[in-house]
């Protein structure tokens, strides 16, 4: 082993996008089982609910819309967005019992390590504590599932545009969840 050189260790990638399979809510999508599709009209697109919101089973729908939270591709990222929006907005006090099985859904939006991705979940998540009351006191203690991710973002500075900034999304859960404090970074 004399007169040997050793390379560098090879890059981990810790910061790469990873590649999202292909997820439940796609493959139910495509298999025409949940109750929407994208409705084209002259004002832009917008979403058919085939059922009444107020009917659907918030346990079974709102986490496989949750999957979709990974999707980059339309009318698949489209159609969970504005589905989760849809459904947070008329679902009151059917979302607290729901939120266990969002967790999943959510970490693995968020590990995906895709900055459009990611910023979407952020908005969801905002979107979901202020959907109804009680709900962000319910997700203090998934926070540390959540939340890991971002410790791998902190000190990337990167110009994000009108995507959410860290500091921002910070604000937000000091406002809604009593209790935590978070330490600017």
């Amino acid at each position: 082993m004399k007169n040997s050189v050793v390379g560098a260790p090879p890059p981990t990638g810790v910061f790469q996008k990873r590649p999202s399979k292909p997820t439940t809510f796609r493959v139910y999508y495509e298999r025409r089982e949940l109750p929407i599709s994208v409705d084209h009209n002259n004002r832009g697109n917008a979403i058919a609910w085939k059922v009444d919101i107020e009917k659907l089973d918030y346990q079974y729908y709102l986490p496989l819309l949750f999957h979709g939270l990974c999707e980059t591709v339309y009318p698949y990222e489209f159609l969970a967005r504005e589905g989760i929006r849809d459904m947070l907005n008329r679902g009151g006090p059917r979302i607290l019992p729901v939120l266990p099985k969002l967790i999943i859904p959510i970490r693995n939006a968020m590990n995906t390590k895709n900055h459009n991705v990611m910023c979407t979940t952020l908005r969801v998540i905002q979107h979901l504590v202020m959907s109804a009351e009680g709900v962000g006191i319910a997700l203090v203690p998934y926070l540390k599932q959540i939340l890991p991710v971002f410790n791998l973002f902190k000190n990337k500075k990167r110009n994000i545009g009108d995507a959410i900034e860290r500091y921002n999304f910070l604000n937000l859960y000091k406002i809604n969840i009593p209790g935590i404090t978070f330490m600017k970074f």
